[in-house]
């Protein structure tokens, strides 16, 4: 891992005008606080109303639940693609009604835990800014803002569309590109000169759907296996720190 100072972004990354990148899981470590909160909200809920299959009765898995289901997705899309994996598919109201619970469990950890931004990201992006390349930061997640700045790391970034936001603007979820596609705008870079860097299968497929010249795949998790998936779904390169970027 390069620590200089005046480290560059490598080759693939410099012909590129803007990078745009995914919050929880890529800039800060709010990935695991996510799905811890889910975690209690799903198991609570299955408790409650067993699936019909002996085999779709295990508790929510943090890692593999978290990635296929809900990360990347809004709180809806994902708690209504998790509930229905498990053969559930509730009303809307009580759909919205677990998202709730997992918001009021996520808001209260992040206020007794804070939050870090990974330092390998955090050196990218200083690289980025110093080869003049523009960053924004893209999230579902409503949070995102307050996460950025509990990381100090917000005034880093030149635009960041939240959740807030997307909502605001009526933007439809990943795998839909929309998200991404409003940050390169405001950024003044077209998709075909700009890069996304993604954690999760949706959001990686929302990179691809939306025609950015490179997409990023991030796989903290050990093993082959997460990598492999965002590759299959659309990753051009997957790395597991994005200080691997640094030439």
């Amino acid at each position: 891992m390069n620590d200089r100072s005046d480290a560059m972004p490598v080759p693939v990354l410099r012909n590129l005008r803007a990078v745009v990148f995914d919050t929880d899981g890529v800039i800060t470590d709010s990935a695991r606080v996510h799905a811890a909160a889910w975690k209690t909200a799903f198991d609570s809920y299955l408790a409650e109303h067993p699936p019909p299959a002996p085999e779709q009765r295990r508790p929510f898995d943090v890692r593999d639940d978290y990635l296929r289901h809900v990360d990347g997705r809004s709180r809806l899309d994902g708690a209504a693609a998790f509930l229905a994996s498990r053969g559930l598919h509730p009303p809307p109201e009580t759909v919205r009604a677990v998202a709730e619970a997992k918001e009021e469990l996520f808001s209260a950890r992040l206020r007794e835990q804070g939050m870090d931004a990974y330092p390998g990201t955090v050196r990218l992006v200083h690289a980025l800014r110093r080869a003049g390349i523009r960053c924004a930061a893209a999230s579902a997640s409503r949070h995102a803002r307050e996460l950025l700045d509990r990381a100090a790391v917000l005034g880093l970034f030149d635009v960041l569309v939240d959740g807030v936001e997307a909502a605001r603007l009526g933007l439809p979820g990943k795998p839909r590109p929309d998200l991404f596609l409003d940050a390169a705008r405001r950024l003044g870079v077209p998709a075909g000169r700009a890069a996304v860097v993604e954690d999760a299968v949706a959001g990686v497929e929302a990179g691809r759907n939306g025609g950015f010249a490179l997409v990023v795949g991030v796989a903290r998790e050990p093993g082959p296996e997460a990598g492999q998936r965002l590759l299959r779904h659309g990753a051009d390169i997957v790395v597991r720190d994005l200080a691997e970027l640094l030439a």
